[in-house]
């Protein structure tokens, strides 16, 4: 039943997220850190408020055990948000974050020694078929607009520059996902624990991007004012967006975010 829950929350979650995150990449395209300190402060503070209990509640794992996990996740999630801003188009983005079907395989194999069955290798072949489809879809469609536009070379080689990460961002993952197999092994299943301290431990990191996300901070402020009937006043657009992308996330972060996902792959690719 929870992995029903979480396939549920984590598609809705998906779903919305993509476009309130499309809209706000095509208004702002360089707001990725912003969006990811946003999102990482987010569950931050709901952590610390409910399964911290403001601090009185102590880690069952030593702190220094996460930090080879929190370092995999921040990474990524920098990583992620950040490629949107090397002209990777929300969908092209969605679909190649889908292939960490074949990096788990291919880590899992090396690493586990796993075997799966035949079943499992035809599958997985067939939706990385996809995603390369894809992927040289989106490239030819980038080069025709930019020879019909100015000859603009260097935002396809941006372009480029933005696969190179999502590929990277991919293989963490895949590797973050067989950690997590390992650490839950050693210290047992603790979901609302791992999720709380994977995102605030991070936190201090983003002072390497404060004069970034403060640019941004009066971007978003000075954006078109948005005026809603349930509300008495106006907010800059921006943040309702940014708003709109925690709250459609924050479903995946509880059923299916970074804790959840070596339990869905596991689900998803079942070894022999």
């Amino acid at each position: 039943m929870h992995i029903i829950v979480a396939v549920v929350f984590t598609w809705l979650g998906c779903l919305v997220n993509g476009v309130f995150l499309e809209t706000l990449i095509k208004h702002v395209p360089s707001c990725g850190h912003v969006i990811t300190f946003a999102q990482f402060l987010l569950i931050s503070i709901e952590g610390f408020i409910f399964t911290a209990k403001f601090g009185t509640v102590k880690p069952k794992v030593p702190l220094r055990e996460y930090g080879i996990l929190v370092a995999m996740f921040f990474v990524v999630s920098v990583i992620n948000n950040y490629a949107l801003y090397f002209n990777i188009r929300m969908p092209l983005h969605l679909i190649f974050r889908s292939g960490s079907l074949v990096a788990n395989m291919a880590l899992s194999i090396l690493m586990l020694k796993r075997r799966y069955t035949l079943s499992r290798y035809i599958s997985v072949l067939m939706i990385t078929c996809g995603i390369i489809l894809c992927t040289l879809a989106s490239g030819k469609q980038l080069k025709e607009e930019e020879e019909m536009l100015h000859h603009d070379w260097y935002q396809v080689l941006r372009w480029y520059a933005g696969i190179a990460m999502l590929s990277v961002s991919l293989l963490l993952a895949a590797r973050m996902g067989i950690y997590q197999e390992v650490f839950y092994a050693k210290y047992g299943k603790i979901p609302r624990e791992s999720l709380f301290y994977t995102h605030a431990l991070p936190l201090p990191a983003f002072a390497f991007f404060a004069s970034d996300i403060y640019s941004h901070v009066l971007i978003f402020n000075q954006s078109e004012p948005l005026t809603m009937s349930f509300l008495p006043f106006s907010l800059p657009k921006f943040w309702v967006y940014l708003v709109a992308v925690l709250a459609s996330q924050y479903p995946y972060k509880q059923y299916g975010g970074p804790n959840a996902r070596s339990e869905v792959r596991k689900t998803g690719i079942t070894h022999a």
